[in-house]
């Protein structure tokens, strides 16, 4: 996990000079704006091998050159300086998923890019006791039930935390912790979606994707191939610069209105599949993320189902 947390760091800071060498020329000045996150992922950048690095290079470039295909505000402007930043991880914690931006700032102008290196899953949340999950992700609260359903779980879980108990000396820990959390979670976020119905899985979705529109921009090393998503939901993306049109339109994606199913995934007691209208499916797998027990469990969330109008290019690398 951290050799993946610095590589995923790494090929950040990958994007960002890539994408200035890319931009910069007579006419359009870029600038990287001093952060915290930049020193980390250029440190993070530096202790890469020089393959891997180069691979980082050639999977950001293939990247860039499809965004400023589709966004002429990269690449046009009247002399305006263009701004290039990273953001700090608590932004993920707060619903912005983007790890760099893009800003004109006189012309309130911004895009964001999602770089995955190897990877695509979208958000990782977590579960526990005191975490009200509707309120922080549907900004509608959870039940008492809920919480009391889940309570001996987590308190089970604390317990053997301050055993000091390694995660592969629990036995059963399939049927006795995560099936019962996951049967609550489920359970609760059907209760939710009935009281409040189409609020419930366009803001479930919205907290997952986060709540601006982004580039999701994933190296896939064996293939040699960068993939670009644009999730258009807010309509941001793809903006013309006066007469100057994107090359290709991106559409707007619909968001869901109505889970459709909501179960287990096939042969699994620690993943759900939530089946939405409008072509979203959503793989929720619950799990530790240490070696050690923990008083809370953590999702890996993965789009497994998406709508046919996202837009998506697998560009070469050269």
């Amino acid at each position: 996990m951290a050799v993946q947390s610095k590589n995923g760091k790494a090929y950040e800071y990958a994007c960002l000079i890539v994408f200035k060498r890319f931009l910069e020329n007579s006419d359009n000045t870029v600038e990287i704006l001093a952060a915290d996150a930049v020193i980390v992922a250029e440190r993070d950048y530096a202790l890469l091998s020089t393959d891997l690095r180069n691979k980082m290079d050639k999977a950001a470039m293939a990247a860039v050159k499809v965004i400023a295909r589709l966004e002429p505000m990269l690449t046009n402007s009247y002399n305006e300086r263009l701004f290039l930043t990273l953001q700090p991880d608590k932004a993920g914690k707060e619903g912005d998923v983007r790890d760099i931006l893009a800003l004109r700032k006189d012309s309130d102008w911004e895009i964001g890019i999602s770089c995955k290196h190897n990877h695509a899953a979208v958000k990782h949340s977590r579960l526990s006791k005191t975490i009200d999950f509707g309120d922080k992700w549907l900004q509608i609260p959870c039940s008492e039930e809920y919480f009391n359903d889940i309570l001996p779980v987590f308190n089970m879980l604390e317990e053997l935390k301050a055993g000091g108990i390694e995660w592969k000396a629990v036995k059963n820990k399939e049927d006795e912790v995560y099936v019962p959390i996951l049967n609550s979670f489920v359970k609760e976020l059907r209760r939710l979606e009935a009281e409040h119905p189409a609020i419930v899985p366009q803001r479930f979705l919205s907290y997952l994707l986060g709540r601006n529109d982004f580039y999701k921009v994933i190296s896939r090393n064996t293939k040699k191939v960068t993939q670009i998503s644009a999730f258009n939901i807010y309509g941001t993306l793809n903006k013309s610069f006066e007469k100057i049109k994107p090359q290709t339109i991106v559409p707007r994606l619909i968001m869901p209105t109505e889970f459709y199913d909501i179960r287990y995934k096939s042969n699994s007691k620690n993943t759900i599949i939530t089946t939405c209208d409008n072509g979203w499916a959503i793989s929720m797998r619950i799990h530790s993320a240490s070696t050690m027990v923990e008083s809370s469990l953590k999702f890996d969330v993965n789009l497994v189902g998406i709508p046919q109008s996202l837009y998506t290019q697998y560009e070469p690398w050269q």
